[in-house]
């Protein structure tokens, strides 16, 4: 979903629009496990687009980039955590998302690409875990996890 070459964004208006189509319709018609799939994913390029802007010394895209994975994981993946029902596990990411948070900020601040290879080494396995369950959650849900 949040994955795009970074050249064609600006050489072409029209790709753009079929992105931003192509995103609203994949958003509009996943499931709840392929909605959090779609968001590693983003997370996972976001920090890749950060590592990439700062070898290029590209300060704005970096901080765009770090910027991304910042929101992905406040807005995305920390905020849809159920603390109530989560118990153990809820606190843990919690505090996992919080540590991701401030070591890509400092990665920002500091333009320290370790802090960059740490935050995704940090997220590597969830992902995989996550994507582990594909097949399970779509039979829960019908099918319609890997819409």
């Amino acid at each position: 979903m949040f994955s795009t070459a970074t050249a064609s964004r600006s050489s072409n208006p029209f790709a753009n629009v079929y992105r931003q189509i192509g995103t609203e319709t994949g958003v509009s018609g996943a499931s709840p496990h392929k909605l959090v799939a779609m968001l590693f994913d983003g997370y996972m390029d976001a920090v890749a687009r950060a590592r990439g802007a700062m070898r290029a010394g590209d300060v704005q895209a970096k901080g765009r980039a770090i910027g991304h994975a910042v929101r992905i994981v406040e807005e995305g993946l920390r905020a849809s955590l159920d603390m109530q029902a989560g118990g153990n596990l809820a606190r843990d990411l919690n505090d996992l998302y919080g540590y991701l948070t401030m070591r890509l900020t400092l990665a920002n601040v500091r333009n320290d690409e370790a802090g960059l290879d740490e935050a995704q080494a940090l997220m590597q396995p969830l992902r995989e875990a996550w994507m582990s369950i594909a097949d399970k959650a779509e039979a829960a849900t019908g099918g319609a996890a890997r819409r």
